[in-house]
């Protein structure tokens, strides 16, 4: 969605200045002379940074115990005013780590990451935004990232630049700062330049980054690029607004423009004749598009079509055209289509001319006139500074004049301006903000990604984006003195918001719930931002997590030392050395009904505000709860992979997080799991169920019987517990903990012999069950095969121990087994990949010395469900006569001692760990039982990824959503009351796609003439009514409404259709009183206030009412 724009011509009075030669310093430390290229304009020259604080360079390397190579890049000799640390020896692309990459991978893919692996990227500007894309990009991998900048740091750039300190001031900022961001990845090679760019130094690159420049310094730099094949990016930030601009030259490779996974589609027909149609099963729809590819396989009958590609035609949700198909053979069965993601080629213009004929991809469609108006005013500003060595100064009328001047000047007569917008730009574009920062720079670090990888498709070629709304209401009124300069190291954000919002940030109370990456983010922005520095203000922040490998690639505050330490003391000791005025306190705790007594009344009513950064559902819903209950204002966020999301919720503005919900999960039927699988996802999920019933639940209930210790009532109420549960899953748990308790080994070899015989019953003996009750020529009730898709007819495994699956899948297990019951094994097998493998091999040789099991009869007469409500019918058949007899059986054998004192050990199941067979035993069971149906495999690490429900996850969507909801904290501080000024907003970094939208309104009800909302309710207290009888006369005396029923939780403590005795014991007794009486238990020491839920009638009619909020 993008709009072309017309831009007058520039004039040519800020050209580069031409020298012939240009003398560049080799990595062997000697000067040479490289000449003029004819080709390309000032392609030999030094080029100036915008900010032109001339340094000294530095003529000697830097070494910090790391090691410190010079090396050639591209063909190009490395400048010697480099500084250099995490070299690499390797020429060729090193190994992809997995274990701190694997959220990332899941992403954008191996092939992208390889790409990035041999791509070296130059950032120059180490403001705020140039360190913003640093880190996004240094976290994400690439081989190299060279940090350049020959200004010297200033006291505003410690408002966003969160590698600078005060005692930086006056000092090179990337010398200052390239040592902390190596520290964010030993595995990319971090560089220093302090030099001027020159051609030699740019040609080094494959993807070049200007943040800072002067408009000529851009022009130079943005041709030269374009004519070397050299990506190049300009990214910028001013205040409330920011931009970027990608050239990645002519016919530029997208391998992937969505980063989707491929669609599938099973096929129920194909027609014949000159326009062939095929029809999908209407389990889904195909979700294919016009113009898509796709290609064919396991087609019977028309098999001449698999494995051709054909672009279709869509003629309706389950039905699409391939094109002529009248020499094929008539379709019988079966086939699976399957979309092709071809490559899609972008022509990209230089910026010389692309700034007079720009295409503008338009973020936010309320704003649609915006952008054209921010081309102009970017401009402006760059000559602004250009001409005059320094941007228009904030809230200056007479800059603001001059500025618009040049606007209109660049925009041409035709062009209409707003001048409230350029008033705004011109009075902020001298601050800098951090969440601006890290909305621009995680976009720009994704274009680099795209730039070096392909994957996905890239901003073409202009993007805009501001955050006017973020300025207070009284904007017009801020004075160049509310925004002088007194020292202060929020300087940069004073300049956008004045001195008085300041102070207000400052004295804040907040509390981020999650240190993780979201977490991570908001520390880093609120930091900058000053938040919680003041002498009042306090920043909490919580999470029962600690650090492992893979947090590292994107929860950018941790190192690889902190591993095993607790996220929020460590993201909270990184927070404070960003910013040492931050008061914050950390804390090891879940947020959740068993902890209000810590994060109770008194903390709560101190919050001005809550950030949520957390990965779950319920848990967002409880913070949700909270907030609405405390009347909080609370800052909600997600990511998934490329994608992101923000929601505000503001009191009796808004509506609240809960307020709308995303459809459940679904899930797969039990019949297709057991018996039908058709695709890789059901056998990884009957594989991640086989793993929980055979290695975990077990066990956990045969610790808890031995904890009984034999007493019969005990033992009788856990049997009674695991009844509760639906009868398959109790079935199954008893049947279980009895041959945990019949079956235990004495050592490893039993272990083998166990996990032999359990590979035997699964992948041979059930399925040769299966096939005796349903032949391969069945026929259904219908009259058509039985075996007909969606299902597929299986085949029996026989067991060769040379198989990689085959003896994977017993290995695995006879280790798992060998944990529960506390034996012996191959422990050097836990120590690394390798002596895994060795394990396989002494697994072999066990098993050669087993003897041979009997052969397989199936057994006739044996019924198998064919569907869901068959197995429940079937499950109900027996009244419980199954389920009593495994009771029995359990209990007979606990007459037994040796069964009481059962040292026996449950398994979690942990993903993350490459060396405790936990994701083996899962990839080899699920690929054996797909080589049973016939289901194309899956890797380990796609296994890991759909067993393990992992999220992809990737640091620069992470960084755009916390600056975005940044940018909403400054409304809130500001007191904004409008809701049209709030936002909530969706990005897919792949797409392109930014959908900004005001936050719902929260739905309205009314009693009486009184119109209320979920913020509101009945604040009473025991003081004022004493008795449940007082209570209910003051609805009916008050507001004419009479009481129905009055509960608490799930708890009733008075409703219409008690006895009348119980009712007028009820009524007389206290609120606290039947609560406790009810529970049993006196109530928690900091519970001041409960939740009571009425139910009314007003004339016969039932009346929805606000619930009451009630002191005790």
């Amino acid at each position: 969605m993008q709009k072309r724009v017309k831009e007058a011509s520039q004039s040519g009075e800020d050209q580069f200045p031409l020298k012939n030669p240009c003398v560049s310093v080799a990595a062997n430390g000697s000067a040479q002379l490289s000449p003029v290229s004819a080709q390309v304009v000032a392609s030999s020259l030094h080029l100036e940074n915008g900010n032109s604080g001339h340094l000294k360079p530095s003529s000697s390397e830097v070494n910090i115990g790391m090691t410190v190579k010079k090396e050639t890049v591209n063909g190009a000799s490395a400048a010697a005013n480099v500084h250099t640390v995490n070299g690499s020896n390797h020429l060729g692309v090193e190994p992809i780590n997995e274990d701190l990459y694997s959220r990332q991978l899941y992403t954008l893919g191996r092939s992208a990451m390889v790409e990035m692996r041999k791509t070296s990227v130059l950032i120059s500007g180490m403001g705020g935004l140039g360190v913003e894309i640093a880190k996004n990009v240094i976290l994400a991998g690439v081989k190299a990232v060279t940090v350049h900048d020959v200004t010297p740091t200033s006291l505003g750039d410690l408002s966003s630049q969160y590698y600078l300190t005060s005692e930086d001031v006056g000092k090179n900022r990337a010398e200052c700062c390239w040592q902390k961001l190596a520290e964010l990845n030993p595995e990319v090679n971090v560089r220093c330049q302090s030099e001027k760019l020159s051609e030699a130094l740019v040609k080094q690159f494959n993807i070049v980054v200007l943040t800072e420049s002067s408009v000529a310094e851009i022009r130079a730099v943005g041709d030269l690029c374009h004519n070397n094949n050299i990506k190049f990016i300009l990214a910028q930030t001013a205040g409330l607004f920011g931009m970027l601009f990608n050239d990645f030259g002519k016919q530029f490779q997208v391998v992937d423009y969505n980063g989707e996974d491929p669609l599938s589609a099973m096929i129920a027909s194909i027609s014949r004749g000159p326009q062939g149609e095929v029809a999908c099963l209407d389990e889904t729809r195909h979700g294919f598009e016009d113009g898509d590819w796709i290609v064919f396989k396991e087609v019977e009958g028309m098999k001449e079509i698999n494995g051709k590609e054909f672009q279709i035609t869509v003629t309706g949700p389950y039905t699409f055209k391939i094109g002529d198909t009248s020499s094929f053979s008539d379709y019988t069965t079966k086939g699976i289509a399957t979309q092709i993601k071809k490559p899609k080629f972008v022509d990209f213009k230089p910026y010389s001319e692309a700034v007079k004929d720009p295409e503008i991809m338009i973020a936010d469609f309320a704003k649609f006139s915006t952008p054209k108006m921010l081309h102009f005013a970017f401009q402006a500003m760059d000559e602004f500074r250009s001409a005059k060595s320094r941007k228009p100064m904030a809230y200056s009328r007479a800059d603001a004049k001059e500025l618009m001047e040049l606007t209109k000047k660049l925009a041409g007569a035709d062009e209409e301006l707003d001048a409230k917008l350029i008033d705004m730009f011109s009075f902020t574009c001298d601050g800098q903000l951090c969440p601006m920062n890290g909305v621009i720079g995680g976009i720009a670090a994704q274009e680099v990604i795209k730039a070096c990888s392909g994957k996905f498709m890239p901003i073409n070629q202009w993007f805009y984006f501001d955050s006017v709304e973020s300025l207070p209401r009284n904007w017009e009124e801020i004075s160049e003195k509310d925004c002088a300069s007194t020292g202060s190291r929020y300087h940069g954000q004073i300049k956008v918001f004045g001195a008085n919002v300041q102070k207000k940030i400052s004295n804040l109370n907040s509390f981020i719930v999650g240190a993780g990456a979201i977490g991570c983010e908001h520390l880093k922005n609120f930091s900058m931002m000053g938040v919680s520095a003041g002498g009042k203000g306090r920043l909490t922040i919580t999470d029962m997590d600690t650090i492992e490998t893979s947090n590292l690639n994107r929860q950018f505050l941790f190192r690889k030392e902190d591993v095993k330490s607790e996220k929020s003391t460590v993201a909270a000791r990184a927070a404070k050395g960003f910013n040492p005025e931050l008061n914050i306190e950390s804390k090891f705790e879940k947020v959740c009904p068993e902890t209000e007594g810590l994060f109770g009344d008194d903390f709560f009513e101190a919050l001005d505000f809550v950030a949520n950064a957390l990965d779950n559902i319920a848990a967002r819903e409880y913070m949700d709860r909270r907030c609405v209950y405390y009347r909080k204002p609370l800052l909600e966020s997600g990511t998934l992979g490329s994608k992101g999301n923000t929601q505000v919720v503001i009191p009796d503005i808004t509506e609240s997080y809960s307020s709308t919900r995303d459809p459940p999960e679904s899930s797969f039927p039990i019949c297709t799991l057991k018996n039908f699988p058709y695709e890789i996802s059901h056998t990884l999920q009957w594989a991640r169920e086989e793993f929980e019933s055979m290695f975990s639940t077990p066990f956990f209930t045969a610790a808890q019987l031995t904890d009984t210790k034999g007493d019969p009532a005990a033992v009788d109420a856990l049997f009674a517990k695991l009844k509760a549960q639906p009868a398959t899953q109790c079935k199954e748990t008893l049947a279980q903990l009895k041959r945990v308790m019949q079956e235990r080994p004495s050592s490893f070899e039993d272990c083998v012999k166990w996990a032999r015989d359990n590979w035997l019953d699964r992948f041979h003996n059930q399925i040769a069950q299966l096939l005796h009750a349903f032949p391969p020529d069945k026929k259904a009730s219908s009259g058509a095969d039985f075996w007909s898709p969606p299902k597929r007819c299986p085949k029996v495994l026989s067991l060769d121990p040379s198989e990689q699956y085959h003896i994977e899948y017993i290995t695995a297990a006879a280790m798992l087994r060998a944990e529960n019951f506390g034996i012996k094994t191959f422990e050097q097998s836990r120590k690394s990949k390798a002596s895994m493998n060795s394990t396989l091999d002494e697994v072999r040789n066990v098993l050669a010395s087993l003897p041979v099991p009997p052969p397989f009869t199936p057994k006739d007469g044996l019924r198998i469900a064919e569907n869901d409500e068959e197995l429940n019918a079937m499950n109900n058949e027996d009244g419980g006569d199954e389920i009593e007899n495994l009771i029995g059986d359990c209990k007979a054998l606990l007459k037994d001692d040796s069964c009481l004192k059962l040292n026996v050990k449950a398994i979690d199941f942990e993903k993350d760990d490459e060396l405790n067979w936990h994701i083996d035993y899962i990839t080899a069971a699920s690929n054996n039982r797909a080589t049973n149906y016939s289901i194309e495999l899956a890797d380990k690490f796609q296994s890991k990824k759909i067993a393990g429900k992992i999220i992809p996850a990737i640091a620069t969507t992470t960084a755009v959503v916390s600056g975005l909801v940044c940018l909403e904290l400054y409304k809130i501080v500001n007191g904004e009351s409008d809701i049209e000024k709030f936002k909530c907003s969706f990005v897919n970094l792949a797409l392109p796609y930014f959908g900004f939208s005001e936050p719902l309104p929260p739905k309205k009800s009314k009693y009486n003439d009184v119109e209320w909302t979920l913020w509101d309710r009945f604040e009473l207290s025991s003081a004022e009514l004493p008795t449940v009888k007082d209570l209910i006369d003051h609805f009916q005396n008050k507001y004419d409404l009479e009481v129905q029923m009055l509960s608490y939780g799930v708890s009733m403590l008075y409703s219409f259709f008690m006895p009348p005795a119980k009712q007028k014991v009820r009524q007389s007794q206290s609120v606290k009183a039947i609560i406790e009486e009810i529970l049993k238990k006196p109530l928690e020491p900091h519970v001041k206030y409960v939740v009571l839920e009425l139910c009314c009638e007003q004339n016969d009619e039932d009346v929805e009412v606000p619930y009451v909020k009630f002191k005790i």
